[in-house]
């Protein structure tokens, strides 16, 4: 299995527990396919570079992951659908 940083943000105008549920959907994805999670960060609600969505803030969640190409694939594919996560960014960590 191969590391890798998964990063996403969630919509700011969801309620707290809608964030956080999220993030855990996400997550589980992951875990469901027997990856390690090393890190998880909930970093907050950070004003984002540019206006994305007609939205200027957003949640931002950090997970570092020993993960197979299996789950980092269907990981891409639920953050593209789900309309409560502005962007993501998957990065692969050589070590």
């Amino acid at each position: 299995m191969r590391k890798y940083e998964l990063m996403f943000i969630v919509k700011p105008d969801l309620e707290e527990t809608a964030i956080k549920k999220e993030a855990e959907t996400l997550k589980k994805v992951l875990t469901d396919r027997k990856c390690n999670i090393l890190e998880e960060k909930a970093i907050g609600q950070r004003e984002l570079a540019y206006e994305m969505n007609k939205y200027k803030n957003g949640y931002y969640f950090l997970f570092v992951a020993e993960a197979n190409n299996e789950a980092i694939s269907e990981f891409d594919r639920l953050a593209r659908l789900n309309e409560n996560i502005l962007r993501h960014l998957i990065v692969r960590i050589d070590d």
